[in-house]
Order: C-alpha cells, then structure tokens, then sequence
C-alpha cells in the first residue's frame, strides 16, 4: 500500500473538511482503552488547539491512520495516540507511517522522537523498525551528538 506522509495542523483542520472528517473517523475507531470513540473530536481538537499536529497516513486522498505529534522544547517530537482505521489495519500502515515519521524527524535536523507512555505492541513495532526505546519512552532516530 503506497502511503505517503501528510502532517495536519490547525490550519489544514480548519481549511479541510475531508481532514477534519477522517481524523475524527480515525480516532472513533481507537482502541477504547485508549480513546473512548465518543471522545475522538474533541482529542483531536484540543491537541489541534494546543499548537500540536498530527503525523497522517494518506492513501488515495484519504487519511488511513494518525499519530498526534507534540513538539518539545528539546526539539523532541513526543508521539501518542497512533491509530489507523479498523478497517485497514493488518496491511503495514501502521509501520509505514512510523518509518515515514522517523524519516521526517531525521530530516529535520535530526529530531528525535519520543513515545508517551508506548504500549507494548508500540514498543514492538518501534523496536522492529530498528529504533531504541529507552527507560524513559524516548525512540531515538539518531545518535545524542546528531540530536539538538
């Protein structure tokens, strides 16, 4: 599945009703232990509001999958609530859009990433992309020298 990376911040929910209408369906169908479904606009809003973004799965001009991104003072992206449509899951865009994220981040001026609070199956998909997870939930896509 060829999916590309799309990064929706306030602007884009304001501007894109098709954003708006797939990060909400999104976030519906999170696990409930994580995001009860009747939950999902406003999350998604209130990390919008706050100046956060999302990191976003496109496939054929449809948003399949998201991860908020909240950037840190240290230049850390702190990455939670990864999620893709129920109805898509089991066909890697889960792990694409992590390697698409990580990939970004290291264009960046060598970014790192951070996980809050990974869950295990997180962690997993983390560590089977290549990156350490530390004690602290800190995915390192660099080395410490390469971070700012």
């Amino acid at each position: 599945m060829p999916v590309t990376l799309q990064h929706v911040d306030q602007t884009r929910w304001a501007q894109d009703p098709q954003a708006r209408h797939d990060l909400i369906r999104i976030y519906r169908d999170a696990d409930p232990a994580c995001l009860a479904p009747e939950a999902a606009e406003a999350f998604v809003a209130e990390h919008l509001r706050a100046g956060n973004g999302f990191a976003c799965a496109l496939f054929n001009a449809r948003l399949l999958g998201a991860v908020a991104v909240t950037s840190t003072a240290d230049g850390t992206w702190q990455l939670s609530h990864l999620c893709v449509r129920a109805e898509t899951r089991g066909r890697g865009v889960a792990t694409r859009l992590l390697a698409l994220v990580a990939a970004d981040a290291r264009n960046r001026a060598h970014r790192r990433l951070g996980v809050a609070s990974p869950t295990s199956a997180e962690g997993a998909l983390y560590a089977r992309l290549g990156h350490e997870v530390d004690g602290d939930g800190r995915v390192l896509t660099g080395t410490p020298e390469e971070a700012p």
